[in-house]
């Protein structure tokens, strides 16, 4: 009998698996349930861009592209974030397309690690990035932003974090869970901590293009970060292309020569068929994008408004899209307040504790849903509260 416990490593073994699917899995078993867990979209790829996919396939363009993707997709990846962000990479030498954005976080993981090396993490933040660290023999520092601060990362913050050992700074802004973003000042104040260091910089932007009231603005934009900053970012949320699977990572040549060496042996190249879809996105998708969020942002004012007239108080999301509401008041962990919701109302959200420990006493909402979808899950919600305050 084969023990295969003892086949897997520790360190893959002690991986927890993801809050976020635990209760989204959850729902598959409740028919009733409404759920506003999962970060999907609920358009479906503009016509257009699915068009181009099913044009690539009639026209038999089913091979291997050059390992870093299509030359035409990375050059329009480069144009549009010249276009939209200012951001500037030579797309034959420092544009990758991945298979989404989460390959581009993974590669750069490992192509940067080495036993020892200290990746500061800000929380709460998507659930990849500390586990991704470790597999890549990294060793993840926490800082737990605050509430008051707008969940954003301070310089005094990230000045008091770093040691001899720190190699890497993961940015996750617009963030999920929180809907936090980072202004250019505030960037700037983390550029004045890391001048004259080694440090490099993941900036996650996936969300880029979901801010609402203010523009995003780079990391990579920022002189003194430009150097230093590996973006990852990709097209499941803005243009509602998740099961395409299509990201993309851009950084200094020297690095980007090092990370497409671990793309070409794990990956090859990415899927063809995504690739000519993306190229449409990239060319002819300003519109879509600009739809999507009109109404992301009428969802979100809804939810937020809806969440303070049940009592709960929600920080403000000016990014991305998710509510992160407090109900820490209501006597629960979030934890149990999460499973509770879920087995008494049907209704399924996820536990701050999903995102870091630090995220104790709230709970993600995510807006990806119809109002109709939201309206239905706030009465059930508003019922569930009401029990626990009587």
């Amino acid at each position: 009998m084969i023990d295969y416990e003892s086949c897997v490593p520790s360190h893959v073994r002690d991986i927890k698996p993801s809050g976020i699917r635990k209760f989204f899995d959850l729902v598959g078993s409740r028919p009733n349930a409404i759920s506003l867990t999962v970060g999907e979209p609920d358009f479906v790829t503009p016509w257009h861009i699915r068009m181009a996919g099913i044009e690539s396939l009639e026209k038999g363009k089913t091979y291997y592209t050059a390992n870093a993707g299509l030359l035409e997709l990375r050059q329009e990846i480069s144009r549009y974030l010249a276009r939209r962000f200012d951001v500037h990479y030579d797309p034959q030498k420092e544009v990758i397309v991945t298979v989404g954005g989460s390959e581009a976080i993974d590669i750069t993981f490992r192509a940067l690690l080495e036993p020892g090396d200290e990746v500061i993490i800000p929380l709460p933040a998507f659930v990849c990035y500390e586990p991704l660290a470790r597999l890549a023999g990294g060793t993840p520092v926490i800082i737990e932003t605050k509430e008051e601060n707008k969940f954003k990362l301070t310089a005094d913050e990230l000045r008091a974090a770093i040691t001899p050992k720190t190699k890497l700074l993961v940015l996750p802004y617009p963030n999920n869970p929180t809907g936090a973003i980072m202004t250019r000042e505030e960037l700037e104040s983390l550029e004045e901590v890391l001048r004259g260091t080694n440090i490099l910089i993941l900036s996650d932007e996936i969300y880029a293009e979901l801010t609402y009231g203010r523009e995003h603005y780079s990391c990579a934009a920022v002189p003194g970060l430009t150097e230093r900053t590996i973006l990852a970012s990709g097209f499941s949320k803005a243009f509602a292309m998740t099961g395409w699977r299509m990201g993309y990572l851009c950084a200094p040549e020297p690095i980007a020569r090092q990370m497409l060496k671990l793309h070409q042996y794990g990956i090859m190249s990415a899927p063809t068929t995504a690739q000519f879809a993306a190229i449409e996105a990239m060319k002819n998708g300003d519109e879509d994008v600009q739809m999507m969020r009109s109404e992301y942002n009428r969802r979100r004012r809804y939810l937020t408004a809806g969440l303070r007239g049940i009592g709960l108080d929600c920080f403000e999301p000016e990014g991305a899209f998710y509510a992160f509401p407090y109900i820490g008041g209501c006597g629960l962990s979030s934890e149990e307040f999460c499973r509770r919701l879920l087995e008494e109302y049907d209704v399924a959200i996820v536990p701050g504790t999903a995102f870091g420990a630090c995220g104790e006493g709230f709970a993600r909402i995510s807006y990806a849903y119809s109002v109709q979808h939201i309206s239905k899950a706030l009465d059930r919600m508003e019922s569930f509260v009401k029990t626990l305050r009587k």
